[in-house]
């Protein structure tokens, strides 16, 4: 796989987070805002935050089995392809096939859901190494710093990266930790921490407070910049 095929993949989530037909998580990638939710039928999907019918955000709405409901009509929208399939204060209204949500790829491994944004044709799967199996979820860093920041503080800490996986593998705390870095606005960065320590565990305790840390010198460091 190649590095550009990798770097058109974003981690925007833990697949975790989304439960079939239940909730809708608000997501970011490179400055687009996301609804993020998972089908009845299990399938992830990622879309463009914006109801197409009147712009309210989709994270307002409800799953409805295989559907996305917007908050403010109540229109409802296919998932796989966004199409407007339903408009429930109209039922024996034609559903105009013209009003269509915006979807982008979306795609699970390493624990994680992957956007791609791209249109152009489907690039290459995000790695499924990239967090080593059996390893556990630490926790989500919310960075008022750049990703290109993280990063660098990341480097400084003694993170490295084993090409052509987008993880950084380092310690933090001197507990063995893997991070990926999510673009999600021009000043904002999410890191992702996994860890072989056990939930719970003294080591895992350690992270989080190193994790903390480290979350304050990136800011310091974008301050001073």
């Amino acid at each position: 796989m190649s590095t550009d095929s990798i770097s058109t993949w974003h981690p925007v989530a833990r697949s975790a987070e989304l439960r079939p037909g239940a909730n809708i998580v608000a997501g970011f990638a490179e400055g687009q805002e996301l609804a993020l939710w998972r089908s009845a039928g299990g399938a992830a999907q990622a879309w463009e935050n914006r109801c197409p019918h009147r712009s309210v955000r989709f994270t307002l709405g409800q799953v409805v089995e295989d559907r996305l409901s917007c908050a403010y009509h109540g229109w409802q929208y296919d998932a796989g392809s966004g199409q407007c399939a339903g408009i429930p204060a109209h039922p024996g209204m034609p559903v105009p096939r013209n009003v269509c949500a915006k979807v982008f790829r979306a795609a699970e491994a390493s624990g994680m859901l992957w956007v791609n944004l791209t249109p152009a044709a489907p690039p290459s799967p995000p790695p499924d190494d990239a967090v080593p199996a059996g390893w556990s979820f630490c926790r989500t860093l919310c960075v008022r710093a750049g990703a290109a920041g993280a990063r660098d503080a990341l480097a400084a800490r003694g993170f490295t990266a084993d090409a052509p996986s987008p993880a950084l593998r380092g310690a933090l705390g001197h507990v063995e930790a893997a991070a990926l870095v999510l673009d999600a606005q021009p000043h904002l960065a999410f890191i992702h921490l996994w860890t072989p320590a056990a939930p719970g565990s003294d080591a895992m305790k350690t992270l989080h407070i190193a994790a903390r840390a480290l979350r304050g010198e990136i800011e310091l460091r974008q301050q001073a910049a």
